[in-house]
């Protein structure tokens, strides 16, 4: 398995990646050209924009990077 994923053209390695944005971009504008897209935050507060598909395979490979998980019972619980 690679340490990098690929972003908007980018190899950007798997540690760099702080956040993954649940929804796709949406501002309004007429001359926005990310929307629909989703933003993946970097250190150092660079954002990068995917497609639904590039944050699919980022996703998967964080999870496949870090181990795993079975389901979000192991540990990953919600406080009630």
């Amino acid at each position: 398995m690679s340490i990098f994923c690929i972003i908007d053209d980018k190899h950007v390695p798997l540690y760099r990646v702080l956040w993954i944005s649940a929804l796709p971009h949406f501002c309004g504008e007429e001359d926005c050209v990310r929307e629909g897209q989703y933003e993946i935050r970097l250190e150092q507060g660079e954002s990068l924009w995917a497609t639904t598909a590039q944050r699919d395979e980022i996703l998967a490979a964080l999870e496949k990077w870090q181990g795993g998980m079975s389901s979000p019972d192991d540990g990953w619980a919600e406080e009630e």
